[in-house]
């Protein structure tokens, strides 16, 4: 990756977007449907990050967020891993 790829900004949610979908799953106790999801998408906070920066972050938890173009077909798998 060239320095300019490192340096370029990304969107990141905060908090991560699989951490806030989890909490709304639990607090509403039943499977969240592909339009609660995609509505808690659209309302979570971003913020602008280098990608070197959203990259450590990632590290730094653990895991990676969701890509919120793709974030109902991968909350159905990763909710399953996170059920246990």
């Amino acid at each position: 990756m060239n320095r300019s790829e490192e340096d370029e900004l990304v969107l990141e949610f905060s908090p991560a977007l699989v951490a806030v979908l989890l909490a709304a799953e639990r607090s509403k106790g039943a499977p969240l449907t592909e339009e609660e999801v995609l509505e808690i998408r659209d309302g979570a906070t971003c913020i602008r990050l280098p990608r070197s920066l959203a990259g450590a972050m990632a590290e730094q938890r653990g895991y990676p967020d969701l890509d919120p173009e793709q974030c109902w077909e991968q909350w159905r798998t990763v909710r399953t891993e996170l059920a246990d």
